[in-house]
């Protein structure tokens, strides 16, 4: 039997002051405040999510301004806040918005809408979307680029019947979630499969035996719920003309084109089209372009916050912290598995970057493949599946801010409806105390 394992370092520009706990307590206190503000106000609706945002960043400054100066924690805050991958989502957020309301203003949700509606069975709903979800995030490989696609049809759905809107937006980020965590061209299937030296294929091959029955227990609820949907859906006009952006969207994601250069020609196709249907002049289309960029204005201002608070986090020794209480109890391989699991679901959480967590613990991950003789495949398997399913469901992730920004739902009223997520990590943790499955373990 291995002996136990026990990590100690730091960041070379950490206090090395801070208790761990105090390092993480922000995230405690944003969490925190929204619930009691949920609470007294008896909806998740009426909190601005960037109220208990700016106070935990209140907080953080607070709490840092002990050991540092003044203009020291404003310069770890504004590092955080202009980190490359922040402004990346910014921008995918910006087009985003851009992409939705002129897609939007063409008719093209409301045509795919009554699509849905004239050739899909109103029973199989739930079941249909889900599948979507699922094939789509398989193809281009991400959450976000699925969510962008599937949340505004949801929101169409949702206003022609009386199903609920928060669970179809979950739907959505639920199906994202399985293919984000299994395609071949996911950047978390990249980062897990490159940091633990394996291959992608054997990866797929060992993840598909935890997620695959994961998806087939969640299709068979959506099924089952389905039948107690009542509702008689208004099929209106179907203009195919105005499909042409949306699908030429998910055709160049699937080709493999960068999420950005999607967005914008997706945007400029709108535009083209919204002309030349007489839908608006190029006026028209400005103003729809500024409109959809209106609408997601707080989930800017909520990135930047979130990723200067998570800096202060880290610069305080919160990752590193988790990192010892995750892994200094491992005295087996299921003990070694189960560190891991929570190491990365922990730095997920602090980091709100499912790939950023993955790349953060691989070095720590391979250390301990190679301590007790585990097998890298099932590793880097138990990375991404545990990042990803944490990813789409805390309330400051990229995942569920995309979707409550397009949906106009609060993000705490998606996490109840969250059913994929919920039966991975069942799934996933029954998987390490079962050794299964035990080609790979």
């Amino acid at each position: 039997m291995a002996l136990p394992i026990k990590f100690r370092f730091r960041r070379k520009d950490s206090s090395n002051k801070m208790n761990g706990w105090l390092a993480l307590s922000p995230i405690f206190v944003f969490i925190g405040v929204y619930l009691v503000g949920a609470f007294l106000s008896h909806s998740f609706y009426t909190i601005p999510i960037t109220v208990p945002f700016i106070l935990a960043t209140v907080y953080s400054f607070a709490i840092t301004h002990r050991y540092e100066s003044t203009s020291k924690t404003v310069n770890i805050y504004s590092e955080g806040a202009g980190d490359q991958n922040v402004l990346l989502m910014i921008w995918i957020v910006i087009l985003a918005g851009a992409f939705a309301g002129t897609n939007k203003d063409i008719g093209a949700i409301d045509s795919i809408a009554n699509i849905v509606k004239a050739y899909l069975p109103g029973r199989l709903f739930y079941f249909g979307m889900f599948i979507a979800s699922c094939v789509i995030s398989m193809a281009i490989g991400s959450n976000i680029g699925t969510v962008v696609a599937l949340v505004p049809i949801a929101t169409g759905l949702a206003e022609g019947t009386n199903m609920s809107l928060p669970l179809l937006t979950a739907i959505v980020i639920g199906g994202g979630a399985f293919g984000d965590n299994l395609s071949f061209i996911s950047d978390t299937t990249i980062a897990a499969t490159s940091t633990l030296g394996c291959n992608m294929r054997d990866k797929f091959r060992a993840n598909i035996l935890i997620a695959g029955p994961a998806a087939i227990i969640v299709a068979i609820i959506y099924i089952i719920m389905g039948h107690s949907v009542d509702f008689v859906a208004q099929i209106g006009k179907i203009e195919w003309l105005t499909i042409i952006p949306y699908a030429a969207t998910i055709i160049f994601a699937i080709m493999g084109v960068n999420v950005v250069t999607v967005l914008t020609i997706g945007t400029i196709l709108n535009g083209i089209l919204g002309i030349a249907l007489g839908k608006y002049d190029m006026l028209g289309w400005m103003n729809a372009i500024g409109d959809g960029i209106a609408g997601i204005n707080e989930m800017i201002i909520v990135f930047l916050l979130a990723g200067g608070m998570l800096e202060l986090v880290r610069y305080n020794g919160g990752i590193d912290f988790i990192v010892n209480k995750s892994l200094k109890h491992i005295n087996s391989k299921r003990g070694a598995e189960l560190g891991l699991a929570a190491l990365v679901s922990f730095a997920t959480c602090c980091t709100a970057n499912n790939t950023i967590a993955i790349l953060t613990t691989g070095k720590i991950a391979k250390n301990v493949v190679n301590q007790y003789k585990l097998n890298p495949i099932k590793t880097a398997s138990i990375l991404d599946t545990f990042s990803c399913l944490f990813q789409c469901t805390i309330p400051y992730g990229a995942h569920l801010l995309m979707a409550s920004a397009l949906a106009h739902a609060g993000t705490f009223a998606i996490i109840k409806c969250l059913y994929y997520p919920l039966v991975l990590g069942v799934v996933a943790t029954l998987a390490i105390l079962f050794r299964y499955p035990r080609k790979y373990s």
